[in-house]
């Protein structure tokens, strides 16, 4: 059992009924909502122009698309981490693909670094804006039953933060769920920013390792690297997935009056 307060941030409701301070009409949920998918569309758009050509024609060449990536500056790898950032923002896109395009375009250590970055700088907004509108911001990509299952983790305690730790850092967990319910806890902007960024290192740089065995056309490698992402990733979904049950369990035990 997790004991300690529990916390609601500015913009939720408590479980006893308690006033709202911010909340989203519905009007204002699918406006936002409308407007993340539209910019997302338009930044693909871009990308695939300026980025998606000559990655389709460089592909079975990719010392050809490094030097396009290179002859361009600093527009390609922005636009790339301009995308990861969108990508966390916008919550319901996969980031896999694009951590694997990373590796593949720039190389293990570039491509883990420009993913890095975007995915943190997308947390660290995120966490912002749950922050500013509360709950109401979090139900336009995520459904009521998905928040229900995360409740364990707004109650305050040394045991919440290390399991903030263990679900964020193993791979295959939804972390893009997690930043948006992050934001509901009082979880301290430092303790975030940690885990926001030591946390996504594991699966980046699985999938960025097995993006650049791709580009240098070393099968081999890229084939172990996808494996063992594979691997682990099953075995964390598994983990969260038992520890989701388990504090849900819990929950049901001290119900009402308990």
């Amino acid at each position: 059992m997790i004991s300690g307060k529990t916390w609601y941030p500015a913009g939720s409701t408590n479980e006893r009924g308690a006033g709202v301070k911010r909340t989203l009409t519905e009007k204002q949920k699918k406006t936002l909502s409308l407007a993340a998918v539209v910019i997302f569309i338009l930044l693909s758009l871009a990308l695939a122009w300026f980025v998606g050509r000559p990655l389709i024609r460089f592909a079975r060449q990719p010392e050809q698309f490094r030097a396009w990536v290179e002859g361009h500056g600093l527009w390609a790898p922005l636009a790339y981490a301009a995308m990861v950032f969108l990508q966390v923002v916008v919550a319901v896109i996969p980031g896999e693909p694009l951590e694997i395009a990373g590796g593949y375009a720039f190389g293990a250590w570039q491509g883990t670094a420009l993913c890095l970055a975007g995915a943190v700088l997308g947390s660290v907004a995120v966490f912002a804006l749950v922050r500013r509108w509360g709950r109401g911001l979090v139900e336009v990509f995520f459904p009521a039953d998905k928040l229900e299952k995360l409740h364990f983790l707004l109650r305050t305690s040394p045991k919440r933060t290390a399991l903030l730790w263990l679900i964020f850092t193993v791979p295959g967990t939804p972390k893009d769920l997690l930043c948006y319910f992050a934001g509901l806890t009082d979880l301290p902007w430092r303790t975030w920013l940690l885990i926001a960024t030591v946390g996504r290192l594991p699966s980046i740089v699985t999938s960025t390792v097995g993006g650049s065995a791709l580009g240098e056309q070393n099968y081999r490698a890229a084939v172990i690297a996808f494996a063992i992402a594979l691997a682990v990733a099953g075995a964390g979904y598994l983990i969260y997935r038992a520890v989701c049950r388990r504090h849900e369990q819990n929950g049901h035990k001290e119900t009402p009056g308990g």
